[in-house]
Order: structure tokens, then sequence, then C-alpha cells
């Protein structure tokens, strides 16, 4: 062999080598349930056919075949014939839905002096492996600035493997915030504005600022949402607790108890009727605050209620565990409630008195939760649930017979969709609708542990839980990415979804605030005296 043949063996045994090489390291992330590139994992196929399925909507459910091409719904009837490049996937036996929408999450979040460990590639990797294919994150305005803290969420969210939306917090107030709020729904996509009540000398807002914030969401037609906790009173609850001695885990749960989640509630309702506007209460944790929605919904207010998952299955047991690192993970605002909120807070979503399910979704590892460890004050506040949505509400109110699959539908999907103003292009399998669509076997088990899920937590507040009603597959954008317990998130195929404003809630505020105006009888036109 000359040196030139030589040469050539020798780069052509160097190349085959590094491709095997490459191959093989692309199989290791699809196995790890980590997918990188559009030809390494999943199945990429534009035409799926899902053949015999139960199609669930939140109106109505059938026996039929849904078929997909290019990411879009194109049919749904029974007995589609379709050529031999279509991907088939039988159904028989199982539910059809909409993938879930999860109305509300912290990804990639700095908060409380470190940051969650869920950005917004794993976080949404998880989301998808239980069955969610959209979130709605909460930007957060950096030094007041919506538009630096939109510019800094759209950095974040760079290598998203679903697709999302955002709201906006709103943490100060002045002309420049106004004009803001206008550029973000007119021009960003944003619909809803977001205002805590608690986290004093923090996101805290008052009573002033939350009157021109209503108004100024109210002229937009966007939707505002409140963190309801009264925050003053939060504040002296934790010196009252630290006085006392009791600095661990407990102490946050003590600090902050229902009533002050009852009252913020409460005074956020009566602000939000005063000015004639739509009010968004997230992460209902109560009865206390559920019984305030109630009251105002009976009274014709348009009021949505958000209860969470952790609020809906866990109570503050844990709270009180010996083991300070299992105690802390438990540890978010508003707390979970003691045994009994939980029960109400599920009846109250079957009843229709809350509309929607959520979960907070705000991950700390254990070192981070750490940060408390002598005081409570400083654990910072959050847990997971992205993952575990899905599975957790049908088995604990679909499995338990407490609302039917087309119920289930509406509070974990649709509803989304039509409050914040996609429906039917998201939460529906409907010809034209987004191919976001799982399949749900409810005969298969489920078990949750931190060993298993996607987060990149070392800990997780539902560790242990089984149920009935498992996601088999999870189709998003038309891309089967969960499929056989294996995952096949891409980094960058997610889409940034525009939130249009002036949804359905705003329908009729015009005409009530004409009715009002008519009927103060005032000015009164007054003589003045001769004398």
């Amino acid at each position: 062999m000359n040196p030139l043949e030589m040469a050539i063996y020798l780069f052509s045994a160097i190349f085959f080598l590094s491709t095997i090489s490459l191959i093989s390291a692309t199989n290791q992330f699809c196995e790890a349930g980590i997918g990188y590139g559009e030809s390494g994992c999943g199945i990429s196929s534009s035409k799926i056919l899902i053949k015999g399925g139960t199609v669930v909507n939140a109106h109505h459910q059938e026996v039929a075949d849904v078929f997909i091409e290019d990411g879009i719904i194109v049919a749904v009837k029974p007995y589609i014939k379709v050529d031999d490049d279509v991907v088939v996937l039988d159904a028989t036996g199982k539910f059809v839905m909409p993938g879930g929408i999860d109305p509300h999450t912290h990804l990639a979040f700095e908060f409380m002096g470190t940051e969650t460990v869920d950005d917004f590639f794993h976080g949404q990797a998880a989301a998808l492996a239980g069955g969610t294919t959209m979130h709605i994150d909460f930007v957060i305005p950096v030094n007041g600035s919506l538009s630096a803290g939109f510019e800094a969420y759209e950095k974040k969210a760079k290598d998203s493997c679903m697709d999302y939306g955002f709201h906006m917090a709103i943490t100060k107030w002045d002309e420049i915030v106004a004009k803001e709020m206008e550029i973000m729904v007119k021009e960003k996509g944003i619909n809803s504005f977001k205002f805590f009540m608690a986290y004093k000398g923090a996101l805290m807002i008052n009573d002033d600022l939350l009157l021109e914030g209503l108004k100024k969401c109210k002229s937009l037609g966007a939707l505002a949402m409140v963190h309801a906790e009264n925050g003053d009173a939060v504040f002296e609850g934790q010196k009252r607790m630290i006085e006392l001695g009791i600095t661990g885990p407990e102490g946050h749960d003590l600090s902050r108890p229902a009533v002050l989640e009852a009252e913020a509630t409460g005074r956020a309702i009566r602000l939000a009727s005063f000015v004639n506007t739509p009010l968004y209460v997230v992460h209902v944790m109560s009865s206390d605050a559920m019984e305030e929605i109630a009251k105002a919904r009976k009274s014709g207010q348009r009021v949505i209620g958000e209860p969470i998952v952790s609020g809906l299955v866990l109570n503050n047991s844990a709270l009180w565990d010996p083991d300070f690192t299992t105690a802390a993970k438990y540890v978010m605002s508003p707390p979970i409630r003691a045994a009994g909120h939980d029960k109400a807070l599920q009846a109250a979503l079957a009843m229709g008195v809350l509309q929607l399910v959520g979960t907070d979704h705000c991950g700390f590892n254990s070192a981070q939760k750490a940060l408390g460890i002598d005081d409570f004050r400083k654990i910072p506040n959050g847990l997971n649930g992205i993952e575990e949505r899905m599975h957790l509400v049908w088995n604990t109110m679909v499995e338990s017979g407490q609302i039917l699959p087309t119920d289930y539908v509406r509070i974990t999907s649709a509803e989304g969709a039509r409050i914040f103003n996609i429906y039917p292009k998201k939460g529906a399998v409907l010809a034209g609708s987004d191919a976001d669509i799982i399949i749900l076997n409810p005969n298969s088990t489920f078990k949750i542990t931190a060993k298993s899920h996607h987060s990149r937590s070392d800990n997780n507040v539902y560790e242990g839980m089984t149920g009935k009603g498992k996601i088999e597959v999870t189709i998003a954008g038309g891309r089967i990415v969960w499929e056989n317990g294996e995952l096949k998130a891409v980094p960058g195929s997610g889409k940034y979804i525009k939130l249009p404003p002036f949804n359905y809630l705003f329908v009729g505020i015009d005409k009530a605030d004409t009715n009002y105006l008519s009927s103060l009888k005032a000015p009164v036109k007054r003589f003045k005296s001769s004398q």
C-alpha cells in the first residue's frame, strides 16, 4: 500500500469510527429520554393516523379515526383510509384527547436568591412525557421593565421543545409600564397580567397599583390575574413564628393561614367588580378562597378559579415531617392546606365553581431548599407538577367518578384554550386544530417517582403515588414525542403562541358599563338658591 492509499484508508477509518460514535451518542440521548435533532429521535412522519380510539372533546365524544398531516388535524371520522406512507397508531379501547395545556408554570425562574432547576427545554420535555403539549409561563419584569423581561424570557425559551405562551407580571406602576402593557398586548401576544398580593418587599403590589392595573387590563381586553394572599398579614405572621422559635417548614404553613388567602381573594374580587373587569385567581388552595369565588360567580361576576394539582391531591401533614429535606420540598405559596381542603376543591372543580387545573410548576432541588434550613422564610417556594398533572387529575377526578372524560378535557385543556383565546386551534381534536394529542389507556396504571420523572429536580412531592389511566402516546405539533416510555423531545421545535386579547369573558362588558352609567341618575341638576 503506497502512502496515498494509506492516507485514504486512515481517513476512511477515522470517518467511519466518528460516524459510529455520533450515532451511538444520538441513540444514548434517545434512550435517556432526551432527543436532539430532527433525524436522531422520534417519528417525524408528516402523516399519522390514529385508528379506532374514543375521541374526546369538551363537548362530545365518539369512536373515530384521526388523520394528521404536517402538524394539523385534517380529519376526524370513522374508517379513514390512508396510503402506505402513513404512520398508524392503534387506539382501540383507549381515549384520544387534546394534549394538556398547563396555564401556570415557572421555568427558568429567578426567585428567592436562586433559579428553578427546570429550564424551558427540560421542563417542557417533562411536560410532554406527562401528556401536556402547551404551557403558559410567567414573564417577570427586569427592574420593572416589561420589555426587558419579555426579551429575557425570549432567550430563555429559545430551546423550547413544545408550544408555549406568556403571561406578564406587573411589579410597579408608572406611565412607562402602562405604555408597555399596550405593547405587550398589541405586538407581543400577551393577553394576561399577573398581580402579586404577597411577597412583601419583592413582587407584592398594593391596592392602588392593583386598581390601576385592573383598569388598564380592561381597556386592553387583557385578563387580570392575582396571587391572592394578604402580604402584609403574612409578613406579620412570619415575624410571629420566628419570635415563637418556629423556624422549620411548618412555620411557613402557620404564618399564612387560609383566612389570609380568602381575604385577598375577596378583596381582589370586589376591586375587579368595582372596575367591572374579569378576574382570574391563580392557585386556589383553600376552601375559604374557593367560597369567595363561588359567591362572586353566583352573583354573576366573571371570576375564574384555578386550583393546582398539589392542592387537589395533597395535604399539609408533610410539612411537619421531622426530616427537613422531606418537609421543605412541600413549601409553596399559598401553602398546601390541611386535609379536607383537597376534597372541597375537587368538589368545586366537579361542579364548575373552579374552571381549570394548573400546576404552578416551580421546581427546586434539595440543596436549594436547604437555603432555609434555619429560617423557613428563606426556603425557595415551589414544587413540581408539570409532568404529573394529567395523570393525577384523571385518577383523582375521572377514575373516582367525580367527572366524565369530556369534563377532563375541559379542565385540563379546552377551558385554558378558551380563556387564553386560542380555541379551537388548541384544546380540541377537530379538523383544523393543531395536532397536539394524547392517547390515554384507562386500564393501564402509573407510578410516580423522582427516579423516573423527567424534571431535573432530585425530589417529587407526589413520590410513590399510583393510579389508573396512563398516557401512552403524546403527539405535539404532529410529531410523536412520547411512546412506549421513550421521550423524543427536540430543542427548538416548540413555537411561541401569541394569545389574542378580548376573550369570551369580555363579551357584554361594554353593555354592562352602559347600563351602570344609565342607572346612576346623576349628576343631579340643582338650582342655585336666590338668597
